[in-house]
C-alpha cells in the first residue's frame, strides 16, 4: 500500500486527504515529505504550506486555511498534526468543531491537500469522525516492518542513492544499528556515501563504520558469555566503559535482555512462531529471530539464574554494598565459570 501511495505521489495523483497513521513515525514523516516534495516547489512554501497541531489549535483554523485560495500557485498543502479525536483519548481543552470536520471530509477544498498526521497504533474505529477520515482519505498505516519488507526498505533507500548493498551487509547493518528507521536511514547515508555510485556495501564497510548500539553490544556480550569466551566479553564490558555507558545502564541492558531470552525460549516451546513472538512480545521480528538463536545456547534454568542474579547485583549496587564496575566483572566470570 505505501509503494502505491508514493508511486501516486510521485506522478502527481493526489488524493485532497490523507490520513498518515501508526507506531513507525518515520514512515509518516517520509510520506508528507515526498508528498509536499511533489505538491509544492520550495519557493512556494512560505505561501503555501501550513501546520497546525491539534493539542495546541481548533481543527477549524487549519480548514479555513486548506478553503483559502493558494497564492502564485496551484494548490495548498495543509497539515494537521496529532488528531487525537480520532482515537480514544479523552478530549482536551481544545474545543475542535467536528461537525464542520465532517463536512469538509464530504466536500473537500479541490485546491487544497489536507495531510492528518496521526503517531498512533491505533485509532477508535467506533467514532462516526473516524470512519469519515477512513471512507474519503487516502489511508497509509505506518506499522513496525516485518525483516522482509525491513530488508527491502533498506535495499531500496540504498538503491535510490545510487549504490547496491548485499545480503550479508544488510546483515550485518540490522545487527549492528538494529530496526529503527531514522537510525537505519542515517547510516545508509553514510554507507552510500562510502561505496559511491555504482558501488556496492559488503558486510566488511559495514562492521567498519557503523557503530554498535548499547543494545547490539549487549547481544554480543551474552554470545561471548554463551560461547564461555569471558576475555573478549570483558573486553566488550570494557569497551562499553570507554564509550561512556555506566554499568548500573549495562546491567539493566543485560536484565532486558536475559528476560528477552527467556520469553522467546518459553513462547517458541509454546509453539508460537517467530511472527506471533514478535506480536504478543512487542518486540521487532528480526529481534525476535536473533534472540531465538541465542536462547537456544541456554537452558531455561540457566536464564532464571541469570535474571536472578542481575536482579541481585542491582540491588547490592543501589544500595552501595558493591562497586558498580566489580559487580559486573563478578557476573561475567561468575557465568564463564560454568560449564
Amino acid at each position: 500500500m505505501l509503494e502505491r501511495v508514493w508511486g501516486n505521489i510521485e506522478k502527481q495523483r493526489f488524493s485532497p486527504l490523507y490520513l498518515l497513521y501508526g507506531s513507525e513515525s518515520f514512515l509518516l514523516q517520509e510520506t508528507y515529505e515526498r508528498l509536499v516534495k511533489a505538491a509544492l516547489g520550495e519557493e512556494e512554501h512560505e505561501w503555501n504550506l501550513a501546520v497546525y497541531d491539534c493539542e495546541e489549535t481548533p481543527v477549524q483554523a487549519a480548514l479555513e486555511e486548506a478553503e483559502t485560495v493558494p497564492f502564485f500557485g496551484e494548490r495548498r498543502v495543509i497539515l494537521i498534526k496529532h488528531p487525537y479525536f480520532f482515537t480514544a483519548e479523552k478530549d482536551k481543552e481544545i474545543e475542535h468543531d467536528l461537525a464542520k470536520l465532517e463536512a469538509y471530509f464530504k466536500a473537500p477544498a479541490p485546491f487544497s491537500i489536507v495531510v492528518f498526521f496521526a503517531p498512533y497504533d491505533k485509532l477508535d474505529e467506533r467514532k462516526k469522525i473516524t470512519k469519515l477520515a477512513k471512507e474519503h482519505s487516502e489511508v497509509v498505516v505506518a506499522a513496525s516492518l516485518a525483516e522482509g519488507e525491513l530488508r527491502a526498505w533498506v535495499r531500496r533507500r540504498i538503491e535510490s542513492q545510487g549504490a547496491q548493498i548485499s545480503d550479508e551487509a544488510i546483515d550485518a547493518l540490522l545487527r549492528r544499528a538494529g530496526t529503527q528507521l531514522a537510525a537505519l536511514a542515517n547510516e545508509i547515508n553514510k554507507l552510500a556515501l562510502f561505496a559511491g555510485p555504482g558501488g556496492t556495501v559488503e558486510a566488511e564497510a559495514v562492521e567498519q563504520l557503523v557503530a554498535r548500539t548499547p543494545e547490539e553490544n549487549v547481544f554480543a556480550l551474552v554470545e561471548q558469555v554463551a560461547k564461555r569466551n569471558i576475555p573478549a566479553a570483558l573486553q566488550t564490558f570494557y569497551d562499553l566503559l570507554e564509550n561512556n555507558e555506566e554499568p548500573i545502564k549495562i546491567l539493566a541492558l543485560l536484565a532486558g535482555h536475559f528476560r528477552l531470552l527467556a520469553q522467546v525460549k518459553w513462547l517458541a516451546q509454546a509453539g508460537y512462531g517467530q511472527t506471533q513472538i514478535a506480536s504478543a512480545l512487542k518486540v521487532h521480528p528480526f529481534r525476535v529471530k536473533l534472540a531465538l538463536g541465542q536462547a537456544a545456547r541456554f537452558s531455561e534454568q540457566e536464564l532464571a539464574k541469570a535474571i536472578d542474579e542481575l536482579a541481585a547485583a542491582d540491588y547490592e549496587v543501589k544500595s552501595g554494598a558493591m562497586d558498580r564496575r566489580l559487580a559486573v566483572e563478578l557476573l561475567l566470570m561468575r557465568w564463564g565459570g560454568r560449564q
